[in-house]
């Protein structure tokens, strides 16, 4: 099972910018099917974006455009740029891994995750 810890969360107002970190240990990236989620109060969790094993990304409508996801093979580190926040960009961001090499999108089901990072925008 892959461990996975978040970082780079915290308070901005709208307009700014983030980027966010998750850490992975016990397995190396390749071979992975990666994303980030969110879950605002009283919301279910919505997939923010995903990135496959061969590189391509996914990305909710939402975000598209300001939003980029990367990876770092050689550290193991997935990041999720963001870029022009918005106040209903408010939630906890998990990433999410699931041993997969075909497409990943973003109704993927996902085994291991994150304990999660609280991005809290202001308007």
């Amino acid at each position: 099972q892959m461990h996975l810890v978040e970082s780079g969360g915290g308070s901005v107002q709208a307009g700014g910018s983030l980027r966010l970190s998750c850490a992975a240990s016990g397995y190396i990236f390749s071979g992975y099917c990666l994303a980030w989620f969110r879950q605002a109060p009283g919301k279910e969790r919505e997939g923010v974006a995903s990135i496959a094993s061969y590189g391509i990304a996914t990305y909710a409508d939402s975000v598209k455009g300001r939003f980029t996801i990367s990876k770092d093979h050689t550290q193991n580190i997935l990041y999720l740029q963001m870029s022009s926040l918005k106040p209903e960009d408010t939630a906890v961001y998990y990433c999410a891994a699931e041993k997969s090499i075909g497409a990943c999108p973003l109704s993927h089901v996902f085994k291991d995750w994150g304990q999660g990072t609280q991005v809290t925008v202001s308007a």
